[in-house]
Formats: C-alpha cells, sequence, structure tokens
C-alpha cells in the first residue's frame, strides 16, 4: 500500500496503490488529504458511513473522493482514517472524522475531482488509481 503527490502543472494529482480495491481507495482519500491538510494531534469528533454505488469502479473512486471535499466544504470536517468495505458492486465507506480547523494547511484544498485521466483498477501487482483534482 501506498500514495504519492505526483507534479501537476495547474491542478494537483495523486496516484495510490494497494492489494486490493477497497484499500486502494482508502489510500487515494489518504493521498488527498495529505496533500493540504497535516491531522497530526486532530481530534475525532464524528464517524461517519456513507454507501456508494452501484458503478463503475472510476465512478466509485469519484464519488468517495467528492464526498469528502463536500465534508469538507459544507460541514468543515476531515477523514482522519477511512475504511472500506465492498458491497456488491458498490463501496460502503467508513470515515472518521476530524475538525478540519484544528488541522495545518500544508496546500491548496482541492475543490472537484477531475474526470480527464482518472484511472482507477486491477494491475500485475494490485490495484492502482491516478486523480486529478481542481484546486
Amino acid at each position: 500500500m501506498g500514495r504519492r503527490r505526483v507534479p501537476h502543472t495547474a491542478d494537483l494529482r495523486i496516484e495510490a496503490w494497494a492489494a486490493g480495491r477497497e484499500e486502494c481507495v482508502a489510500e487515494a482519500v489518504a493521498a488527498m488529504v495529505e496533500s493540504f491538510a497535516d491531522l497530526t494531534g486532530a481530534a475525532v469528533t464524528a464517524t461517519e458511513e456513507v454507501q456508494f454505488g452501484p458503478g463503475p469502479d472510476p465512478d466509485l473512486l469519484a464519488a468517495v473522493l467528492e464526498e469528502v471535499i463536500y465534508r469538507l466544504e459544507t460541514d468543515g470536517q476531515l477523514p482522519l482514517a477511512t475504511d472500506v468495505t465492498a458491497t456488491g458492486d458498490g463501496l460502503q465507506v467508513r470515515l472518521t472524522m476530524v475538525d478540519a480547523a484544528t488541522a495545518t494547511p500544508v496546500g491548496a484544498a482541492p475543490k472537484a475531482v477531475s474526470l480527464h485521466d482518472l484511472r482507477f483498477g486491477p494491475g500485475p501487482e494490485g490495484w492502482f488509481c491516478t486523480v486529478t483534482l481542481d484546486v
């Protein structure tokens, strides 16, 4: 499992990888959050569960990331931890949230997930995704 920020001209690009689909989604969420916020020392404020799907895997990944952006913009909350479970042809996502105001900013927060060049799927060594985020 792993994740990283990839240089991109105007926006933010992240990559994540893991042995399984659900773990890769969780890594992508962590990569996105870590790109703009340091949550070290933040206290858990809530746990939320959200159902996604059915849909193709790239659409599910985009929907999960959009949900995190939405919760930041509307509730001022960020996920400290993300647990993803398969549910038929969808995903059940459990977000352990913290108050974004307690985070240390380290970059610009994303405003949307770009569907352009979004890739998510299995490969020879597990699952991999690459996503561009509009900042």
